[in-house]
């Protein structure tokens, strides 16, 4: 029992975030991170939870997913959560941290790039040069939109533009909501996918303040608070190893395809 009563200090809840942003076994994804935010939330108490983000992006789906899911915890047991960025925090990581109340970061972190990319690659003649024939049918006129293997068309670049901007557009408003009162009226050139070291972020009210997770739990907890840090198991390498080859093939076939992505 004297094992079990050494502990008198606080325990914060820290859901650490690292990574690419994906809905693939071993990234950043609700799948993985839902469970956790549920627990972390539910060992608060009361008391606050921090976000510990390292993470270039990736995932627009997955990026509102996860910080949906913190929000309604949130909200529901009235709970303050606090984000600390490492080394980046941009893109879809932003994204992620605007789910929190206050936003922290290393003097020296990269934080912001909001905005949205997407392109890939084209080979619209290398078949012809290998001698190889296509054979390609389609129910529906555009079903074979962006193919990379036929020549690129401006109507597919406008199509592509108009949901890059309506992604972007949604990142825009989500940083507005989250940040209401902290950006500058004319706030343009923080939202045009540019990105910045933590402490110009601070200046501009993109974030709130330096610090780090260590810090910041003593600083909520008290000197003798600790983190109790909810991350995602690793898979096992032989349950990887199938999936890792497969998925190489889809991000891929996804960078031809011009998938969006939060990315800096």
């Amino acid at each position: 029992m004297s094992g079990l009563l050494f502990w008198r200090g606080k325990r914060i809840p820290v859901i650490e975030l690292h990574g690419m942003i994906a809905p693939r076994m071993g990234q950043v994804n609700l799948r993985a991170m839902g469970p956790l935010i549920d627990k972390a939330f539910a060992a608060a108490h009361g008391g606050p939870v921090i976000l510990d983000i390292d993470s270039p992006g990736g995932s627009p789906v997955q990026s509102d997913l996860i910080a949906t899911r913190i929000r309604r915890r949130a909200e529901k047991a009235k709970i303050d959560v606090h984000a600390v960025i490492g080394d980046v925090g941009a893109s879809g990581g932003y994204w992620i941290a605007c789910a929190a109340d206050r936003i922290h970061a290393n003097p020296m972190s990269i934080v912001g790039s909001i905005g949205v990319r997407g392109g890939g690659f084209g080979f619209p003649e290398l078949l012809a040069r290998l001698g190889v024939e296509r054979r390609l049918y389609t129910a529906g006129a555009h079903k074979a939109r962006l193919d990379p293997f036929l020549p690129e068309q401006a109507e597919d670049v406008a199509f592509t533009q108009t949901l890059l901007d309506a992604l972007h557009a949604r990142f825009k408003g989500w940083v507005r909501e989250r940040r209401a009162g902290r950006l500058p009226a004319d706030d343009a050139a923080l939202l045009d996918g540019s990105f910045m070291l933590g402490e110009q972020a601070v200046a501009v009210g993109l974030i709130d303040g330096l610090a780090d997770v260590d810090g910041l739990v003593r600083e909520l907890g008290g000197e003798k608070a600790r983190a109790r840090v909810f991350r995602p198991r690793p898979p096992g390498l032989l349950r990887r190893v199938p999936r890792l080859a497969v998925e190489a093939v889809v991000d891929a076939v996804g960078e031809a395809a011009g998938r969006a992505r939060l990315l800096p």
